[in-house]
């Protein structure tokens, strides 16, 4: 049975991966937005979605900017600073439910945050959301693997598959996404990798067979 309400203020969720093209259940209203002062990177392991504890993939976790600076010297992408996601807001009636299921379904090294989420209105630079959740990587957590040469991230993505299918797709799923919801987003980091993924594909192919073959070389 549906439970009640947790608290006055509505939940509201940040999604700025795979949130963003598989939403949380029973959302009731969408708000695109940004947050300032961050860095999206493939710098999380995914042991139980897009790879296995023995071969984990890679999933996509937020940074604070100055932080990434500080252990990322060779980031070949300084500018990005702006990350753009949806806010959700739940349905107050499901929000036990929906909390427990992203608790779940993030539960691979993030640790739940609060932040505010930026857009524009008439020009001018508004808060689309105070104090919305989100589920970050922390430079700490057991599954953060850090800053990779970007051609050996790219190998890593394309070749890994776990229970919720191809790393490649995430990579793919992810990509479509953030450019459907802000065309002038400049997610260098992002789309670099796209890139380098596809010309994998164009090298050896879209087949699973050929995938194994270039990660055991």
């Amino acid at each position: 049975m549906p439970m009640g309400s947790m608290g006055a203020e509505p939940y509201v969720v940040f999604g700025y991966g795979s949130l963003i093209f598989k939403p949380p259940p029973h959302v009731i209203a969408q708000d695109p937005g940004y947050l300032k002062g961050y860095v999206r990177r493939f710098a999380q392991m995914s042991h139980d979605h897009r790879g296995t504890p023995e071969n984990p993939g890679r999933a996509v976790t937020l940074v604070h900017k100055e932080d990434w600076d500080a252990f990322s010297g060779s980031d070949p992408f300084p500018d990005d600073d702006v990350v753009w996601g949806i806010a959700y807001t739940i349905d107050p009636t499901y929000e036990k439910e929906v909390r427990e299921y992203l608790d779940y379904r993030e539960k691979d090294g993030y640790t739940l945050e609060t932040l505010d989420v930026y857009g524009m209105k008439d020009g001018a630079e508004i808060v689309v959301k105070h104090n919305a959740h989100c589920y970050v990587g922390h430079n700490d957590n057991p599954s953060f693997i850090g800053s990779e040469p970007i051609d050996a991230l790219a190998k890593k993505i394309w070749q890994s598959v776990g229970p919720s299918g191809r790393n490649k797709d995430y990579l793919y799923e992810l990509s479509a996404a953030v450019k459907r919801l802000a065309p002038e987003s400049h997610d260098s980091h992002l789309f670099a990798l796209e890139t380098k993924c596809r010309e994998l594909d164009a090298q050896y192919g879209d087949h699973d067979e050929k995938q194994a073959a270039l990660g055991s070389s």
